[in-house]
């Protein structure tokens, strides 16, 4: 009977060789089977030119004269601009944040009664840019340095006690309007700001012929929803502040009222 010989075992480096090919195999047939045959692709966060919102419209302005505050939002975003109402968008935490701060005291607002503001809570709200984006991210520096110069002539000739600027960016923009240079890290800070800043300067204060101060610029930080670098609890104590100045006012303007 003749005997069986078998062929010698492979050398151990050929047998990790060959595990490794075959693993690597399974993890590519692994890895084609759960992709998707097609990608969404990501939006892009680019600049984006007027003509591409064209169909949009923008806000109308809540300002009347001497308001305690005048808030001013970066730009209408799609569902704001599609409804006509400022911060529509459910995940926007504006209206939330004016109620728990107490700026909206008795309850809190529907973005649809926007123009209850002026008249029942002496705020008013605008924007530093006019036309509709999906995100800040499509709109330019440039293009918020000049709406920082439109703020301001509003506010000269409105005279809020207060002007709040409702995001980070949007201050930004303004004191590169203000001093000709970008706002450095060091110098950015939350709530109010010194009074050498105030906005509107100049005009006839009041009919009296003395040249206004200006309003107070708080900054506040911003209430979308993709801002998540700070907690709801922290945004609501930097609103705070400002309600509680608002509180106040209103307080004092009833005593002198009365």
């Amino acid at each position: 009977m003749d005997s069986i010989v078998s062929d010698p075992p492979p050398p151990s480096s050929a047998r990790r060789q060959s595990k490794r090919k075959r693993t690597a195999e399974k993890s590519t047939l692994e890895s084609l089977h759960d992709t998707p045959l097609t990608k969404n692709p990501r939006r892009s966060k680019g600049y984006a030119p007027p003509s591409t919102y064209a169909h949009l419209q923008g806000l109308t302005d809540t300002i009347t004269p001497n308001l305690l505050c005048l808030f001013v939002g970066l730009n209408p975003g799609i569902q704001t601009a599609t409804l006509g109402h400022p911060y529509a968008h459910p995940s926007n935490h504006f209206w939330r944040l004016l109620h728990s701060s107490g700026l909206t005291p008795h309850r809190q607002l529907a973005p649809a009664e926007y123009v209850l503001l002026p008249k029942e809570y002496q705020l008013g709200n605008t924007n530093i840019v006019d036309r509709a984006t999906r995100n800040g991210g499509e709109l330019s520096k440039d293009e918020m340095v000049a709406g920082a110069g439109v703020l301001d002539d509003k506010i000269r000739r409105s005279q809020p006690e207060v002007v709040c600027l409702v995001g980070k960016g949007i201050w930004e923009a303004v004191w590169r309007w203000k001093h000709g240079k970008a706002l450095q890290a060091r110098e950015f800070k939350y709530g109010f700001q010194d009074t050498t800043e105030n906005m509107g300067k100049g005009g006839d204060f009041g009919g009296a012929g003395a040249p206004w101060q200006g309003a107070r610029v708080f900054v506040a930080t911003s209430t979308s929803g993709l801002a998540a670098s700070l907690s709801i609890q922290q945004k609501q104590e930097i609103w705070r502040q400002l309600g509680r100045r608002v509180e106040k006012r209103r307080e004092e303007r009833k005593g002198v009222k009365g």
